[in-house]
């Protein structure tokens, strides 16, 4: 029987490391399109910013139920040693591209084998026993957060001091020390014919390749669950793409991207409380009471980003929110899990990390049209006003989980 606080160690530890390796270079690209690939026009500039971010988006929308499905037939800890080791191969060569067309393409095929968040937090929620669920998916919030905040550091000072392409393959390093980590000390339970080899068998494995295994029949209540995380991730990555950019408005270019690194590090560590505490919350009350102050505060603390003069009101501000928005995936990832059967739980969390993704999609396509047409301030205008949208269908919950025990 696998020990789920042993193996919730080294993943948490693993996802550490892993959005380490992604927070040391992806929030420094817009500095990197100006500086290396000579996007000089910030307008040009935003719409560029905003086709990296797309790109990766949509490859890992389209990929994310299929790596679930797969997950579901091959095992979960086989799928995020694919998500660390094969991204960790393809992210060197962001260093390498002759323009930012090329860039925007590397992201693209990266972001298909990339998900180790989505893998992780569907191996803990397969290996974890019911009643500790909130608490290992806030722990896994929580080890994002601090990942994000000692990647923002790392890239930032790298990046500060050696340039960019020191800070590729530094994050390389760190993904394939996160796949390592996987390879020899996480185990999964996961069986994956408990049936002697037949031809009953033999036709369930020509079914698993069929439209119906990768759009399944989930229940009306898992898929308003999955339009929520549309939502979510729509309103919570609506302005991550476009901070460099306002550091730079606010400081100017000089060392830009050592105070990117340092205000999205401070942020990230609110963010590292915030799973935790948010998440052991999420076993003892009911999801809606978390979400609903959460989501409000998060929101009001956008408008401050926006008009701020100095750096010091705006990394406060992001602080802040980054604290109350932190809450929100454990919170919606335990109300997930529990209406999920357990072997189910690989396609729905696939198809949940591809939910809040393609909201992340729009956010990116709109994000681009506002930094290009209103400046980056407008940037955080919108962003408080989606997220305050989200109060409403977050009032839809409490039916949600009266309908789940019919």
């Amino acid at each position: 029987m696998i020990n789920w606080k042993r193996n919730l160690f080294f993943v948490w530890l693993s996802q550490i490391l892993s959005l380490a390796g992604f927070g040391s270079v992806i929030p420094f690209i817009p500095l990197y399109m100006r500086n290396v690939l000579g996007v000089m026009d910030d307008g040009e500039r935003g719409l560029w910013v905003s086709a990296f971010y797309f790109g990766g988006q949509l490859s890992f929308c389209i990929s994310m139920p299929i790596w679930g499905s797969l997950a579901d037939r091959f095992g979960r800890r086989v799928m995020l040693l694919r998500a660390n080791l094969v991204t960790a191969l393809l992210f060197p060569l962001m260093a390498y591209v002759p323009n930012v067309f090329y860039l925007v393409l590397v992201r693209f095929v990266m972001s298909i084998f990339s998900g180790t968040v989505n893998a992780a937090q569907t191996l803990v929620g397969s290996t974890t026993p019911e009643e500790h669920q909130g608490f290992a998916l806030g722990a896994l919030s929580s080890a994002l957060w601090s990942g994000n905040m000692i990647g923002y550091m790392i890239g930032g000072v790298v990046v500060d001091h050696f340039g960019y392409s020191p800070a590729f393959f530094t994050g390389a390093a760190m993904l394939l020390a996160a796949g390592l980590l996987v390879l020899f000390f996480v185990e999964d339970d996961f069986v994956a014919c408990p049936r002697p080899v037949s031809l009953p068998v033999r036709k369930k494995r020509k079914r698993s390749f069929s439209i119906r295994q990768i759009f399944p029949r989930f229940g009306h209540v898992i898929w308003t669950i999955l339009f929520l995380f549309i939502f979510l991730g729509f309103v919570r990555k609506f302005d991550d793409p476009f901070v460099a950019i306002q550091v730079e408005l606010i400081h100017g270019p000089e060392r830009a991207a050592f105070w990117t690194g340092v205000i999205c590090a401070g942020a990230a560590i609110s963010g590292v409380f915030s799973g935790v505490v948010l998440g052991w919350l999420c076993d003892r009350f009911s999801a809606e009471k978390i979400a609903v102050p959460a989501t409000l505060l998060s929101g009001l603390l956008m408008i401050p980003q926006g008009f701020a003069g100095n750096l010091w009101v705006f990394g406060g501000a992001r602080f802040l929110n980054y604290f109350f928005a932190g809450g929100l995936d454990p919170v919606f990832l335990t109300l997930m899990s529990r209406v999920t059967p357990p072997e189910k739980r690989g396609s729905v969390f696939g198809w949940g990390a591809s939910a809040k993704v393609s909201g992340s999609l729009f956010s990116s396509l709109l994000g681009g049209v506002i930094i290009y047409h209103l400046g980056v301030r407008w940037i955080f205008y919108a962003g408080g006003i989606f997220m305050l949208l989200l109060i409403p269908v977050l009032c839809l919950l409490p039916r949600m989980l009266r309908n789940s025990h019919h």
